[in-house]
């Protein structure tokens, strides 16, 4: 069983990584496909909006779904939708196109976003120690990977459909494969959760409200990143188009890092700590972006907004798991659609102040926002099955079944 557990985190960590690849090379490209669609800047924000808001409408359906079906399944089918959907931006070329690709890129990420993290929760609980982190630096290697693609393709001027057909035909077919290996937490770890919790424990949202402003303004900050930070070094700061592409790979090598070593610190010195130091750091890089005289000083803000946010959204899911651990997939799927509302709302809120105020100005924004977090930090605190510092839960030898008889 040790065995099932080690492919099933191997495999739930390449879906982050794929997941990772695809987001990067949609908003690290919204210039190109602003230009190859015709979108003004007035209608720009817009499409931006449409996708996390149905993207949270798929989160909301997942946690019916997942009454029924087993999340791996859910995660097994909206990847490659995901995937195709990317195709479809770069390869349509009118602007109701556009929409029909967006719509479905967005319904199928919140169907993967959530049932990704839900098998994180569960395997996080089988593994008895802090492991969340992990999955989401997969992720941000995963945005590495996609914004250097990225670049490559603004560097040769390729035609969006080159960039991305590509990566489509070498990934679609190994997520599938990938996918044989996934585990369900529906055996022996649930159910020795249930007999403390209570089968069928209820969500209780104001319990979960807290988490949900965190994640809420976490998002603001990752959205600023990947939607504006492009605009910003190429239109305030002066950079080239080629050079603009650098801030969001700048960012996720940052988180890469910070998440590649958060679960030690998560072990060692707390969750509460880590996310309080996380949201120090990151309002610390708003504020030199905000200042920044050049592209350089700009992307150091870029850098330590990654540092500091890269902590808070995994422990964030691995807090709700915790806090309902009767109902976690319940609590992530709630949760996983503030991520949706943070990017409504941090996207349409930096475009309408800079284009009122200023770039510069809007930057502070998120900057406040994300000090919110320290007045919640307390809601990170371990319960009964605190993970690390000599309080790891032993290991349960039944996970439940993988993913591949489904």
């Amino acid at each position: 069983m040790t065995d099932v557990l080690r492919r099933g985190r191997a495999s739930l960590a390449f879906s982050f990584l794929v997941q990772g690849v695809a987001f990067a090379l949609l908003v690290t490209r919204i210039p190109a496909i602003q230009d190859r669609y015709g979108v003004s800047d007035a209608l720009l924000p817009a499409f931006l909006a449409a996708v996390p808001i149905l993207a949270g409408v798929g989160s909301v359906t997942t946690e019916r779904l997942v009454k029924r079906v087993p999340p791996s399944r859910l995660l097994r089918w909206s990847q490659p939708v995901v995937l195709l959907a990317l195709l479809g931006v770069g390869a349509g070329e009118r602007m109701v196109e556009l929409g029909v690709a967006l719509a479905a890129f967005g319904l199928a990420v919140g169907v993967l976003d959530a049932s990704m993290n839900m098998l994180g929760v569960s395997l996080q609980r089988s593994y008895g120690r802090s492991i969340m982190l992990s999955f989401h630096a997969a992720y941000s290697l995963g945005g590495i990977a996609g914004a250097s693609l990225a670049w490559v393709g603004a560097h040769w001027h390729l035609a969006l459909w080159v960039s991305y057909l590509p990566v489509v035909l070498v990934l679609l077919p190994a997520v599938l494969v990938g996918s044989r290996w996934y585990v369900d937490d529906r055996g022996g770890a649930a159910a020795e959760v249930e007999k403390t919790a209570g089968e069928g424990q209820a969500v209780v949202f104001k319990w979960l409200l807290p988490l949900c402003l965190v994640m809420t303004v976490a998002y603001i900050g990752d959205s600023t990143v990947s939607n504006w930070s492009a605009k910003y070094l190429q239109d305030v700061l002066g950079s080239s188009e080629q050079t603009a592409t650098v801030p969001y790979n700048v960012y996720m090598v940052t988180t890469l890092l910070g998440r590649a070593i958060g679960d030690l610190g998560v072990r060692r010195f707390g969750a509460v700590a880590v996310v309080r130091g996380g949201a120090l750091v990151a309002a610390g890089g708003f504020a030199v972006v905000a200042g920044a005289p050049g592209a350089w000083v700009g992307m150091l803000g870029f850098t330590l907004v990654g540092v500091g946010l890269c902590v808070l959204v995994p422990q964030t899911f691995a807090a709700a798991g915790r806090l309902f651990p009767g109902a976690s997939d319940a609590a992530v799927a709630r949760l996983n659609v503030f991520n949706y509302v943070g990017f409504l709302i941090g996207s349409p809120l930096v475009g309408a102040l800079g284009d009122l105020w200023s770039y510069r100005g809007a930057m502070l924004v998120p900057m406040v926002l994300v000090l919110v977090t320290l007045v919640y930090a307390r809601s990170f605190a371990a319960q009964p099955d605190r993970y690390g510092g000599g309080h790891e839960r032993p290991r349960t030898a039944d996970v439940g079944r993988g993913s591949n008889g489904l």
